[in-house]
């Protein structure tokens, strides 16, 4: 099950990297962020978790329940549970579970709505659709929660939830899953009219980089604790097409894409149309060089041995975006490039260092730096960018993550430190992995499978 061999330059340096003090103070800082954000995050009232605080860590803001946020929480207290071999995180972690199973769970239609408003002593449903990307969260924190605690009833909601995807989301002509569904799940393809304000409607048609990685990510995780035959079939079948059909010849994913998968571009559009819609077509750095580590991390819990192909293709990732999204001067990746013509001229059209591309940029360079460890530029520009992270993004006064770095935006220090899409996945999740490599105990760069 867990073993594969990648292809490596070679195996000598693969030894826990000790020096300079790195492991220890990455150790430190990942139990300063956790205990920021827990338990003071637990909602003891609604249940779940808050999701609204400023950046003195004070809660404010609507509190709205998106299923991605409470997900990811359900995710990161069951991976600290299994890290610290701590049963107050395993506590923590069960308490999301019965949030989403109670409270998030359509018990009409089925899936998880995406939005709860939390008014009075009650919830009501904000979310006039529900979301692929939403569900998948849920199924990754309840494998992992299930891993951590045992809990059966946790696995049977993420079997649940994977087959109610299977049911209605996946597309079994072209492959793959749209991400817009109507609250009962069906899809929008004959809805020409957005009468009813749907949410993310322009997309309906659509399928997209974002939604697709995810369920990489979660049937990777659900597929380590149950190894069914159709569940693994679409793993498959989302690694196929996250490497070889979404991500680019360049070594970049493409964000949006037709049912048939044809790249949604604005290549030919006006400049002024291309930066009003810079969302449909652009490079994520910060999503390509997570997606290099997600397509290994199925690759490896698939058992693919020697994927030289995955390897290869995980590496353009990284390399492309150290080319052109690496700041050589401060370190970091920035935001958003774009090609603007078809000799590959290219610019970069947000310089932001968002925190949660510096933690997955952080997480993959020292990977890298593992799995070829004769190109000494991985582990270099990994103790750069956590120099940066260090300097620019961690907050030593009021603890957490900024929301960018100071060095592209000093007044980032005022902004919240929390909300619906900024919680504690990323960079706990790099934390916990960059520590568990540098004592050499994480699978990806076990020397046995290099």
């Amino acid at each position: 099950m867990h073993i594969v061999l990648f292809v490596s330059c070679g195996t000598e340096k693969t030894k826990p990297v000790l020096d300079r003090g790195l492991l220890s103070e990455i150790e430190v800082s990942l139990d300063t962020l956790v205990q920021t954000w827990y338990p003071k995050t637990v909602d003891s009232i609604n249940g779940g978790f808050w999701p609204d605080f400023n950046y003195k860590w004070e809660k404010e803001g609507k509190q709205n329940k998106m299923l991605v946020s409470q997900a990811r929480h359900v995710w990161t207290a069951s991976t600290l549970a299994l890290f610290y071999q701590d049963k107050k995180y395993e506590e923590i972690a069960a308490h999301g579970y019965r949030f989403l199973r109670d409270a998030m769970w359509d018990n009409n239609h089925g899936g998880f709505h995406t939005l709860l408003h939390v008014k009075n002593d009650s919830l009501t449903i904000l979310s006039n659709t529900k979301s692929t990307y939403g569900n998948s969260f849920a199924i990754y924190g309840l494998a992992t929660y299930y891993k951590a605690s045992r809990d059966t009833a946790a696995l049977n909601l993420a079997k649940r939830t994977f087959l109610w995807l299977e049911e209605h989301a996946h597309d079994p002509v072209h492959k793959g899953y749209f991400d817009v569904l109507q609250s009962n799940g069906s899809w929008f393809l004959d809805v020409d009219t957005n009468d009813a304000d749907y949410d993310n409607f322009t997309r309906k048609d659509w399928k997209d980089q974002n939604s697709s990685i995810h369920l990489l990510e979660s049937f990777t995780a659900l597929y380590e604790v149950w190894q069914n035959p159709l569940l693994k079939k679409r793993l498959e079948e989302m690694l196929g097409l996250v490497r070889d059909t979404i991500t680019t010849p360049k070594g970049h994913l493409s964000l949006y894409l037709e049912r048939d998968w044809k790249p949604i571009s604005l290549r030919d559009s006006t400049d002024s149309y291309r930066k009003q819609n810079l969302w449909m077509d652009h490079v994520s750095f910060g999503h390509d060089v997570e997606t290099a580590f997600l397509m290994l991390e199925a690759s490896h819990i698939l058992g693919i041995k020697k994927d030289s192909v995955t390897l290869r293709k995980a590496k353009k990732m990284v390399d492309h975006a150290l080319e052109w999204g690496w700041d050589p001067q401060t370190g970091g990746f920035y935001y958003e490039g774009v090609y603007w013509d078809k000799e590959g001229r290219h610019t970069i059209e947000n310089e932001a260092k968002v925190w949660w591309t510096q933690a997955e940029g952080l997480n993959s360079l020292l990977l890298f730096s593992k799995l070829f460890p004769d190109e000494s530029r991985y582990l270099e520009l990994f103790e750069k960018q956590w120099d940066h992270i260090v300097t620019h993004m961690i907050d030593h006064v009021y603890g957490g993550w900024f929301h960018e770095g100071l060095d592209t935006n000093p007044e980032a220090k005022y902004d919240a430190k929390a909300h619906n899409w900024k919680v504690s996945y990323h960079n706990i999740r790099a934390l916990v992995n960059t520590i568990q490599m540098l004592r050499g105990e994480f699978p990806l760069t076990d020397p046995k499978h290099l």
